[in-house]
């Protein structure tokens, strides 16, 4: 791949993925001027004290059964193409064991193909398949075809026990090949503090030479700091100063010199902005700085937006090259242009791929990672230590490789650690966020991890990591 390419369809998906919020709140609307309507009859007609009634029991039923954000329909099947130097071959599972006719001898990423179809009980309880002594999770009335991670386990003989769901139609193996990427050089880009930690905690933290550079304070969206009696522009500065270190700091819990860290201090959700207008610098929405060299001050190197602090997109582009030709990476980790849609990570591979056209050294390999998705909200779903089955694609994507690399317990629990340390996911739940889980452990059999209280806590540390592998 030429640098620059592979974001051919980002701004139609970063759409896409406004459409369905559109769509999602407009059909809620609907749903509940209907059933205001229908209270209203029933309480005029049948008696007053059932709409309050009704109203209460169908409240504790959203919360329970219907507050996923889930924009796709869980007959979808998903659409997954794999690239040629892919081994794909039948399977069958015969008597609760999978049995498959091949050599897998070498191959370090295994996925199952197949149809999920779920039982009555699997539309109000989560159908999931025990794989070996994993569990994988689906949506809810699942109806399609899926794709479980098998990497890192012994394939043949393995157990595969569907729960609330039944496994039918025809089986394929997709086996994949890579080498260890933590034994090369890797640059991760982290659009904001904690993404590195997210993605990829578990590979930097084994890795023999790697750096992260972050390209944002994190600074909006500050209103706990306000406790402190700060206005909002205070807060967001003091909010911006705290994931400015924390992108520094907590990278060392995993092995990583604050030399080999590199802050750059552009303004969140201006990414996007920045890019249309190269040469206009955008300051902070919310903290009122348009000065990115504060934060800069414990960079190990110089870097060319150190001249004028300018929050501009050609700054930015100067600065990548710089870390470029400076690290030398033979590995990018960054965001996955088609389907991470948060408009910061879309522009951060766009800035990174640009960047690259102007560095004097050029890495080999992408490797692409997704905190967050366009149509479902609880991916990877299910109980945290599980592995991570692949996420839904109901728009094909590009046939990447998959490489999906173990974290044992030691290390998962070491990540756990590691996110605890971002102030941005150290906030208590919102009261009716801890209703609702109370709710869900109580009536959907949910359970989340004792590590903290962040859904991330939840989604982010598994057994397995995922990227997707795009030559350059």
């Amino acid at each position: 791949m030429q640098p620059g390419a592979g974001l051919s369809g980002v701004k139609p998906m970063n759409g896409r993925k406004q459409q369905l919020l559109k769509q999602h709140r407009r059909n809620k609307r609907i749903a509940l001027l209907l059933a205001l309507l229908t209270l209203l009859a029933l309480g005029i007609f049948v008696a007053w004290w059932l709409p309050p009634l009704l109203l209460a029991l169908g409240w504790v039923a959203h919360e329970a059964w219907f507050a996923d954000h889930l924009f796709y329909s869980p007959h979808d099947d998903y659409r997954y193409d794999f690239p040629d130097d892919c081994l794909s071959v039948p399977a069958r599972i015969e008597q609760g064991a999978l049995q498959v006719e091949a050599d897998l001898n070498g191959y370090d990423t295994l996925v199952l193909e197949l149809r999920l179809t779920a039982t009555w009980l699997g539309r109000w309880l989560d159908p999931h398949v025990l794989v070996g002594d994993d569990r994988q999770d689906f949506e809810r009335g699942v109806v399609g075809r899926r794709y479980l991670n098998l990497s890192g386990q012994s394939v043949r003989g393995l157990n595969i026990v569907p729960r609330f769901c039944r496994i039918a139609g025809e089986l394929r193996l997709h086996a994949m090949r890579n080498p260890d990427f933590t034994a090369q050089r890797m640059l991760i880009i982290a659009p904001h503090a904690d993404d590195a930690e997210l993605a990829a905690f578990g590979q930097y933290s084994r890795s023999a030479d790697i750096a992260i550079v972050t390209l944002t304070q994190g600074e909006i969206e500050a209103e706990h700091y306000e406790r402190l009696g700060l206005d909002k522009a205070a807060a967001a500065r003091l909010k911006g100063r705290l994931r400015a270190w924390d992108s520094l700091a907590a990278p060392l819990w995993g092995g990583v010199p604050q030399q080999r860290c590199v802050q750059l201090g552009y303004y969140c959700l201006q990414l996007p902005a920045m890019a249309e207008q190269p040469q206009v610098p955008f300051g902070s929405r919310e903290s009122g700085e348009s000065d990115v060299r504060p934060v800069r001050r414990q960079n190990p190197l110089t870097l060319p937006a150190d001249a004028d602090g300018q929050p501009t997109w050609n700054n930015l582009i100067a600065d990548l090259a710089a870390v470029i030709d400076h690290y030398r990476p033979e590995v990018l980790l960054t965001p996955h242009p088609e389907l991470d849609p948060h408009h910061d990570h879309v522009a951060s591979t766009r800035a990174v791929l640009e960047a690259c056209e102007h560095s004097s050294w050029q890495p080999r390999t992408l490797l692409l990672y997704a905190n967050h998705l366009h149509d479902n909200d609880r991916w990877p779903m299910g109980p945290a230590g599980n592995g991570i089955a692949l996420p839904p694609a109901i728009v094909a994507l590009p046939a990447d490789r998959l490489w999906s690399p173990l974290l044992d317990a030691e290390r998962q629990l070491d990540k756990a650690m590691a996110l605890g340390m971002q102030h941005d996911l150290q906030g208590p739940l919102p009261l009716k966020r801890r209703l609702r889980r109370m709710i869900q452990c109580a009536l959907a059999g949910r359970r989340w991890p004792t590590t903290g209280e962040d859904e991330f806590y939840r989604k982010a540390v598994r057994r397995h990591e995922l990227f997707w592998v795009r030559p350059r």
